[in-house]
């Protein structure tokens, strides 16, 4: 009589970790932001326009430059952008090799160099404005390809369309990144910019309501949820997408959004890492994703579902007036779900998406089916005593039960404690087609027994 039980983690309200942007300190301070100087320098010139001797100087000077600032960048083309003679201070680019991000490095008289990443050197101080020294190096001509596999490797499918530079701090560097498929995002980087250390991207949508003067603009709002509309399409359940919502990020990177239908109904979808629906909750069923659905009234599709689940429960030969519920993770032609009564009990209702073989478990035979009553504090171990009594065993008030495990032939045993401190039971059930008691022997005899008052 021994096995292992495993009770299946239900999702409930308060138990969803979905990043918000408090959650994933949105509102960091940019101080001592730092952006490439407006140097009246090389401003508008073309690769082939670069002068020779500006790459000979490059290439003999910019190596030590790139090992004095710490860079994973063997040097490969070089030049010499020029100098700002008040300040004493020179200017060059680097390019690293066909497919690594290249470098703009502002280098004092005395001191270590400064280092932009070629996508940061691109950006102009000012929009509509030229950038002050941007790359032109062939090998650094499409800087944005470089973000594409860092964000692959932090689990976000995107690939870049548009990338600026929004600055540094001590520790990181902040890219803004629109994708292709209508998607943007926060980059958050090292300092200086390494492409083979860890990246960490955000969605834009984290940002548009947040309190910090991090924001996306390569793309507006609307149009980063308009993707919700693709993915109302491939949840084909009839939804004309009325209004659209970023609901939160979870911690393996899935997102969230809601949709709000033409017909008053609303939907949250999950989508994965992959960019693809992953599921669909009907708002109904939503409470327990980051608060639930707010673009349509959840109040009254609880109400309805609730409603649905009391006449489920009663086609299913048991009573309760259902007044909340939550729900288990879904299995395959089966819906699980907590039920607490208006009466204060509480049920686990299976439902079979036929109908035939559900069946509702009051919170004393739930573990039985591998489940828990979590929202009330009915153990309703009377229904166990009343099980004893099917065998002659009147006496026995249940004061505590577990699960012990299954037999050869499947049956589950569960022992049982009585109030009167004597000697408790070992109850066992079949449990197709349905959970029924089928023998009770005394602790005395069954062993295994470890409740107080049983050993």
């Amino acid at each position: 009589m021994r096995a292992k039980q495993n009770h299946p983690k239900r999702n409930h309200p308060g138990e969803a970790q979905v990043k918000t942007p408090k959650a994933i300190g949105l509102a960091a301070a940019l101080a001592a932001l730092v952006m490439v100087p407006a140097a009246a320098i090389s401003q508008g010139k073309k690769a082939a326009d670069i002068p020779a001797a500006a790459r000979k100087s490059g290439m003999a000077e910019a190596p030590a430059l790139v090992q004095a600032a710490g860079l994973g960048c063997q040097v490969s083309d070089a030049r010499k952008i020029g100098e700002d003679k008040k300040s004493k201070t020179a200017y060059y680019e680097v390019a690293c090799g066909a497919g690594a991000m290249g470098y703009v490095l502002q280098a004092p008289a005395e001191g270590a160099p400064t280092v932009f990443s070629c996508i940061e050197a691109n950006t102009p101080p000012e929009p509509g404005k030229p950038a002050a020294a941007p790359c032109l190096l062939p090998e650094n001509s499409d800087p944005k390809a470089v973000l594409g596999p860092m964000m692959q490797k932090a689990g976000v499918q995107c690939l870049p369309q548009e990338a600026r530079g929004i600055g540094q701090t001590k520790t990181n560097t902040y890219v803004e990144v629109a994708c292709q498929s209508g998607e943007g995002y926060i980059l958050m980087a090292s300092a200086p910019f390494d492409a083979a250390k860890p990246a960490q991207p955000q969605n834009c949508l984290l940002y548009d309501d947040a309190e910090t003067n991090i924001k996306c603009i390569l793309t507006d709002k609307a149009s980063r949820l308009a993707v919700v509309d693709k993915y109302a399409a491939a949840a084909n359940n009839g939804c004309a997408v009325k209004d659209r919502r970023f609901v939160g990020a979870s911690k393996d990177n899935s997102t969230f959004y809601e949709a709000s239908c033409q017909d008053g109904k609303g939907y949250i979808y999950k989508i994965g890492v992959d960019g693809q629906l992953a599921e669909t909750y009907d708002c109904a069923k939503a409470s327990q994703i980051l608060g639930g659905c707010q673009l349509t009234d959840a109040r009254q599709a609880e109400t309805e579902q609730a409603a649905l689940y009391t006449r489920l429960t009663k086609a299913a030969g048991g009573n309760c007036e259902v007044e909340r519920y939550a729900l288990f993770p879904p299995r395959p032609g089966e819906e699980v779900v907590e039920l607490v009564c208006k009466d204060g009990t509480g049920a686990i209702g299976m439902f079979k998406a036929s109908g035939q073989g559900s069946q509702v478990l009051d919170c004393g035979r739930a573990p039985i089916a591998g489940y828990k009553c979590s929202l009330t504090n009915d153990p309703a171990y009377g229904s166990l005593t009343a099980d004893l009594k099917k065998f002659n065993y009147n006496s026995c008030q249940v004061s505590n039960s577990r699960v012990i495990g299954k037999s050869a032939k499947d049956t589950t045993f569960v022992e049982v404690a009585c109030a009167d401190g004597l000697k408790g039971y070992v109850l066992e059930y079949q449990s197709a087609p349905k959970i029924n008691a089928v023998g009770a022997t005394g602790c005395a005899f069954a062993g295994n027994c470890t409740l107080p008052g049983n050993k």
